[in-house]
């Protein structure tokens, strides 16, 4: 089931959208949602490595069992008894399936409360392998960040499924950029960053993007992102960290508090 705000973006870039082919192509993946939604199948084949993002409540107390055991356990059941598709290798490198679709990715944050708050992202390949991080000089601002933005979209062309939810980290260190681009995927479509910085910065940034031309499917158009969010934290006065993560037309993501 596409969430809601996603369905919405697409059906907005229709109206937006001036190619014919285009149109075509939004038009066919607003159906596939709806057929995906109706008759409860994947809407896409690649249903991912299962990335999960945890807020857990300091005052929260796990017992029975250990809390990644237990969000694995979850991704084993959702994974077989859901018959969704098996795509996580044990090795990167030996390449045996490990059946189930476990080890799930999960990023971990205490923060207050008595809550336990989580979002699951199932993480297609065809985007994820777009994807890309540079360590930019702080001297390259925020032009230098477009121009590295819109060069790994140009790279990745139609591979990645467009239109696209592009997410920016900023900032941090190598690492953080990454869980930064990531995380911003999951925030409602289109609904700018809380800092006006970023806010320009992504606005900036989308014009850019979708001034290539690359279009939905890669077939040409207006629309080659559907939006495109900013994520920032403070970094070393030497450093300028920046990641962009790819994410295809079908973004899936689900939460859930306990």
């Amino acid at each position: 089931m596409l969430p809601d705000d996603v369905l919405r973006a697409l059906e907005n870039a229709l109206n937006k959208e001036e190619s014919v082919t285009g149109r075509n192509v939004l038009e066919q993946l607003i159906e596939n949602a709806r057929i995906a939604r109706e008759q409860r199948i994947p809407i896409c084949q690649d249903t991912g490595i299962t990335v999960v993002f945890l807020e857990i409540g300091q005052d929260v107390h796990i017992s029975g069992g250990t809390l990644y055991e237990a969000v694995n356990g979850g991704v084993r059941i959702g994974y077989t008894e859901g018959y969704l598709r098996k795509s996580v290798v044990a090795h990167p490198l030996l390449r045996k399936n490990t059946e189930d679709n476990t080890p799930a990715v999960i990023h971990a944050k205490i923060v207050p409360g008595d809550k336990l708050v989580g979002t699951i992202v199932p993480k297609g390949a065809g985007s994820e392998n777009m994807s890309a991080t540079k360590m930019l000089k702080p001297s390259d601002g925020a032009e230098g960040v477009v121009e590295f933005v819109v060069e790994t979209v140009k790279k990745a062309g139609s591979n990645p499924c467009p239109p696209l939810i592009v997410g920016i980290g900023l900032g941090g260190t190598l690492e953080m950029a990454c869980l930064l681009s990531k995380k911003a995927l999951i925030r409602e479509v289109g609904k700018p960053a809380d800092n006006p910085t970023d806010a320009e910065l992504e606005q900036r940034t989308i014009e850019a993007i979708n001034a290539t031309g690359i279009g939905p499917g890669g077939l040409g158009g207006r629309v080659t992102a559907l939006a495109v969010h900013v994520e920032s934290f403070p970094c070393h006065i030497a450093s300028l960290p920046v990641a962009v993560t790819l994410q295809c037309h079908a973004a899936r993501h689900a939460g859930f508090v306990i």
